[in-house]
């Protein structure tokens, strides 16, 4: 565990958070600055930096994690869907620097709207860059 992690913190009880679920592998808390009512954060308790970074066990885990607390959100908060959101480095818009799932919960009447809207893209552009991924 690094000494400065946020999160890390918050998983060994030394900085109180607004727990709504937890298993041996994860803890789901509170987001301070929620972007809707209920947003909310699922963790590994195991220490990784980001996506690239954790391993395929605490990976599962914790998406697995996220889909339970998103069922809760529909059940309890009456939500009419989800968004799951993870941020890998600060190009990604990640600030904290341990591996987590935003989970939150949308309303048809909420406000909150996606920084930007998808584009058409060109059959060539769409042809070039698979090729690059597939190597």
């Amino acid at each position: 565990m690094p000494d400065d992690c946020l999160f890390c913190k918050i998983v060994a009880g030394e900085i109180p958070a607004e727990r709504v679920d937890e298993d041996q592998h994860t803890i789901a808390f509170m987001d301070i600055n929620p972007w809707t009512r209920g947003h909310a954060l699922v963790v590994p308790r195991n220490h990784s930096r980001n996506l690239y970074d954790i391993d395929e066990p605490d990976l599962h885990h914790t998406m697995s994690a996220a889909q339970r607390l998103a069922k809760l959100m529909k059940q309890n908060l009456g939500c009419d869907g989800v968004n799951l959101i993870n941020s890998a480095e600060p190009a990604a818009w990640q600030t904290v620097f341990h591996f987590h799932v935003h989970v939150i919960p949308r309303y048809d009447d909420d406000p909150l709207q996606l920084p930007t809207r998808p584009r058409q893209a060109e059959p060539d552009e769409l042809a070039e860059v698979a090729g690059q991924l597939r190597g």
